[in-house]
């Protein structure tokens, strides 16, 4: 196979309700000739598999490369994830699902009237959970920069670490975790493509501006921390009480019950 597929698209595609840009030209960091396209979409599952005795769908997968083969500049990555299985990540404080729900209007390639509203809900996701989940996020990916813990998620790129002394683009990854949500922390929100100055300094460390890795993350996970002590803008959970209202009204009014 020349590609990777998981998943039924036709039924992915069928219920679609929003697909956007979440990669690293959503954020502003991406650089020209290096980087690959990625894409999140949402469908609503057909009854019989949401409330039917048919298997459960709850995600889709195409990729242009096939199975174990890295994703290059020029390739594309789309995962689509049902409205159910996307709620409970959202709800979470899964960091890169969240995106769909803040990118820019250029950076949402489909959505219909329930794709709107969902959008429309994005303050609802957002809470001190949130932050603690981008915490965790940014400390695990800390970690396998240093060497320590699980290592399974480190991408492989000898040629960057003989350049640069270790991954610069894993760690711009890093550091962009950090600085979002330092972003929800301090200000509620979030900003796609990111704002100015910080998409400087990510973009600085990505093109190999920062020469020791511990200079990287200085500051950002203390800040947060420090956030987390003394108050925040937005509530302890998700409001999962509208949340969950709306998502059984959208399966209803999707399959025309």
């Amino acid at each position: 196979m020349t590609h990777t597929e998981h998943g039924d698209a036709a039924t992915a595609r069928a219920g679609e309700i929003l697909r956007t840009e979440v990669g690293s030209g959503l954020h502003g960091i991406a650089i020209a000739g290096t980087d690959d396209h990625d894409e999140m979409g949402v469908f609503v599952e057909p009854p019989e598999c949401a409330i039917g005795l048919r298997a459960p769908m709850d995600h889709y997968v195409w990729r242009t490369q096939p199975e174990g083969h890295h994703s290059g500049h020029g390739d594309t990555d789309l995962v689509m994830y049902s409205l159910r299985k996307f709620l409970k990540l959202a709800v979470a404080g899964n960091p890169t699902i969240l995106l769909p729900l803040f990118a820019p209007e250029d950076s949402v390639y489909a959505v219909t009237d329930l794709g709107a509203e969902l959008r429309a809900l994005a303050p609802a996701f957002l809470s001190r959970r949130t932050v603690e989940r981008f915490v965790g996020y940014l400390d695990g990916q800390t970690d396998r920069l240093l060497g320590l813990g699980r290592q399974g998620g480190l991408p492989n790129r000898p040629e960057l670490v003989e350049r640069y002394g270790y991954d610069v683009k894993y760690a711009s990854h890093a550091l962009r975790l950090g600085l979002q949500g330092l972003e929800i922390a301090e200000h509620g929100r979030l900003t796609l493509p990111m704002p100015d100055a910080d998409r400087e300094r990510v973009l600085n460390v990505k093109s190999g501006g920062v020469a020791e890795l511990d200079d990287v993350l200085a500051d950002v996970k203390a800040r947060i921390l420090a956030r987390l002590e003394s108050g925040m803008p937005l509530p302890d959970e998700a409001d999962t009480d509208r949340i969950s209202a709306w998502s059984v009204d959208a399966h209803r009014r999707h399959w025309k019950f």
